[in-house]
């Protein structure tokens, strides 16, 4: 590490002031936790840190991509605080770490600190290096995660300069639909949202989750595999995955594999933040966590690049996976999972808090006579296997409120529910 370049990036990066669209997770500023956000890559991390920083005095943005910064030792972390006390008289308060993950060992000067209380500190970490899970071990109890997805429709709306207020005229809400089609078709991205070149750059990222984030991270060596699962995993969002339906699928192509690599290359895959797979709801644990599990994508836009049809129900049903997502940040006992009976009637939502569960969501584009039986009829069963009488109906243009059975389905149109 040469001082010199320390003060350089010192210099420049204190008048750097981002155009920012601002996000709304919100974390706290002066917890004496470490803070740490975590999400895929190109969801907005760095600027969401530069958001944090409006509200701050006395603090250090060190981003460990900057290659005066880059491939520093953890132990010249010090080394960088004193050179900013050098320059400007004073010992900074908080410190905002950028993809800390590059910095090797990073875990043992981030306790130190942390056990002398001398700084607040907030982390990020990319996806492809650093999960919740592995800070929560580096730290041991040091930390508070929180999730950081591409722009939510509000967020996406207010980048748009769309005002979305709940109750709306029939033109205003029909220009809402036209966004929130767009919204579905290209996702959140922000960069991607800002962009003309929309379809350029997501083809980007689906290369760069496949290569960097998937083979590169967890040392793949059956690169033909990786490829069939990658593929395989955006064309069939929402849909279920098995990893023995999977093992056949994969052998009839001809790929050599052990069903164990398949299990174990669906797990890396979902160690990269880009796919979540959703548990099926039981009361065992250990039937929770086994497959199948239904596949969800951290941005509808990486399916432009590989999706065959135009189904806006699925895109719909991300969206709103995607939403109930990011209602963890503010609530943390919330779950979700999805049910399905013998008879193969399913929900696709199933909200869970603590003990207790609370909500019942069926996703569905329209509710015509066929699919109104089978949407109905898999709801109704639900609840009264759960024991759960708050049910909802996520549409595109339907709402009101049915009684079926003598229990009350509420039903409302995604824009609402997204911006409520």
């Amino acid at each position: 590490m040469k001082k010199e370049d320390i003060v350089d990036y010192l210099k420049e990066y204190e008048s750097f002031k981002p155009e920012l669209v601002e996000r709304e997770l919100s974390v706290p500023l002066d917890s004496e936790f470490v803070i740490s956000v975590i999400g895929p890559r190109r969801a907005g991390k760095t600027y969401y840190l530069f958001q944090l920083s409006r509200e701050m005095r006395d603090f250090v943005y060190l981003n460990f991509e900057d290659s005066r910064l880059y491939g520093i030792k953890y132990t010249e972390l010090r080394d960088i605080i004193r050179t900013f006390i050098e320059i400007y008289g004073k010992e900074p308060g908080v410190l905002l770490m950028d993809e800390i993950q590059n910095v090797k060992n990073w875990e043992i000067i981030v306790r130190e600190l942390h056990d002398l209380k001398r700084y607040r500190m907030f982390l990020t970490g990319s996806s492809s290096k650093l999960l919740s899970k592995e800070i929560a071990t580096q730290l041991r109890g040091r930390t508070l995660s929180y999730l950081l997805l591409p722009f939510s429709f509000r967020e996406y709306a207010k980048a748009k300069g769309l005002k979305t207020e709940k109750y709306m005229s029939r033109d205003a809400s029909a220009r809402i639909k036209h966004y929130l089609r767009e919204y579905m078709e290209f996702g959140g991205f922000p960069e991607v949202v800002l962009s003309r070149e929309k379809v350029k750059i997501l083809k980007e990222y689906a290369d760069l989750i496949l290569f960097r984030d998937f083979i590169e991270r967890h040392q793949i060596t059956n690169v033909e595999l990786a490829r069939v699962l990658h593929s395989f995993t955006i064309q069939n969002f929402t849909n279920e995955i098995s990893v023995n339906a999977l093992f056949d699928r994969v052998k009839s192509m001809g790929v050599r594999v052990s069903k164990n690599t398949v299990y174990d290359y669906l797990s890396k895959l979902e160690d990269t933040a880009f796919f979540f797979f959703l548990r099926k709801y039981s009361e065992k644990p250990h039937l929770r966590e086994s497959y199948p599990k239904k596949i969800y994508l951290c941005d509808t836009g990486l399916t432009k690049t590989l999706r065959f049809s135009e189904d806006k129900g699925k895109l719909m049903e991300n969206v709103a996976f995607l939403e109930l997502q990011r209602r963890t940040n503010s609530n943390p006992l919330l779950e979700v999972f999805f049910w399905r009976d013998y008879q193969q009637r399913e929900v696709d939502f199933v909200i869970k808090e603590g003990t207790q569960i609370n909500q019942l969501i069926q996703v569905t584009h329209e509710l015509r006579e066929d699919s109104e039986r089978r949407e109905i009829r898999s709801l109704l069963r639900a609840s009264r296997e759960l024991n759960c009488g708050n049910l909802l109906m996520i549409t595109w243009d339907q709402e009101g409120e049915m009684e079926k059975e003598g229990r009350k389905i509420k039903l409302t149109e995604l824009w609402k529910w997204l911006i409520s």
